[in-house]
């Protein structure tokens, strides 16, 4: 139910501001009961007028019956009050989550699910569920094109899309990268090729390896098929990716022993599109690659950062030191809450 609450806070966030506003109004009245109007107004701290207007429509509900002593909940009233009591309780913990991270980190909106990918891989499907309700929400009319990187994360988030396509609306799906020689499932192509086809979108693949010589980098550049691919990932309007732990990343990238001191040395926490970050978010490795570069993020309208799980709490945080301020953070609450461990609200 909680999940669901979100999906309704992030496309009608009316919706649950009203819900919020009145279960407070509940919330009083039975702790307060009997209480007048005046002193339940100041409690509350709104209006007499505004009070009156919310508290005559949960007594049409029949939530809420008048005496001259004051308000109090009726039998039905209570029941409603304790069935939404924990829901709300942790809608409103959630909420306040995503706001001080958004707010700290200065990035557009954060999302966050209940629980902990680290031990549940059913919190990444609700990413997933999540994320494709973000996309039908925010991708505008005509083509899109939707830069995806690739990832275990990502894999699992792909089995999880479903229908973006209108009759107004088409969406092409290419990978932002190359691929780094790992399991064909997770990289790149194959998840954009998921995303696409769960979707009813369009898929370009690009199958180049992401590690290459400045030679062969150059060379097959002039691929047309290849040039063809790397026009649409520059002019992609959405991207969607994940954040890795930046020695778990570079073991999978097969780096060399050489770069793997440098790396701890330099204390990375954070890899994300071929880029490692230490824990001020400052860039200090960059593995040369085809594909999207960070500095074109900067220019893409829409960007959603998917990762969650307490062990990678220290890579997200290092990331969204310097993410462009258009990012979506679909997070969980045990990242949420670690994230903001020692972080000056």
């Amino acid at each position: 139910m909680l999940n669901e609450l979100k999906l309704v806070e992030a496309l009608v966030p009316e919706l649950v501001e009203t819900l919020q506003e009145r279960f407070q109004i509940l919330k009083a009245v039975y702790w307060l009961q009997p209480i007048g109007r005046r002193s339940l107004a100041e409690n509350l701290e709104m209006t007499e007028r505004m009070l009156r207007t919310e508290t005559d429509f949960l007594r049409q509900l029949g939530l809420l019956t008048s005496a001259k002593s004051g308000m109090s909940l009726t039998s039905k009233g209570k029941e409603i009050f304790h069935s939404l009591e924990k829901i709300m309780n942790q809608l409103s913990g959630m909420d306040d989550l995503e706001h001080q991270i958004a707010n700290h980190f200065g990035i557009e909106r954060c999302l966050v699910i209940e629980g902990d990918s680290d031990l549940h891989v059913e919190v990444v499907s609700e990413f997933g569920e999540v994320l494709n309700n973000m996309l039908d929400l925010v991708l505008p009319e005509g083509q899109n094109i939707i830069a995806v990187m690739g990832g275990t994360t990502m894999a699992e988030i792909a089995n999880h899309f479903s229908n973006l396509e209108s009759s107004k609306r088409h969406n092409v799906f290419v990978p932002a990268r190359g691929g780094i020689g790992e399991a064909l499932t997770v990289q790149a192509n194959t998840v954009s090729a998921v995303m696409a086809g769960n979707s009813g979108g369009e898929h370009r693949a690009l199958y180049v390896p992401e590690q290459l010589s400045e030679e062969t980098y150059q060379t097959l550049l002039q691929e047309p098929a290849i040039d063809d691919v790397l026009e649409l990932i520059n002019h992609a309007n959405c991207v969607i990716h994940s954040i890795g732990r930046a020695l778990h990343m570079a073991a999978r990238r097969k780096m060399n022993e050489e770069q793997l001191v440098m790396l701890k040395q330099q204390n990375a926490v954070a890899e994300s599109f071929g880029y490692f970050f230490d824990e001020a978010g400052e860039v200090i490795y960059k593995v040369p690659r085809i594909g999207l570069q960070l500095e074109a993020l900067q220019k893409v309208p829409h960007i959603f950062a998917v990762a969650g799980g307490k062990t990678k709490a220290k890579a997200i945080r290092a990331y969204l030191e310097h993410a462009p301020k258009q990012t979506w953070l679909i997070t969980d609450e045990a990242a949420a809450n670690e994230i903001l461990k020692g972080v000056t609200l």
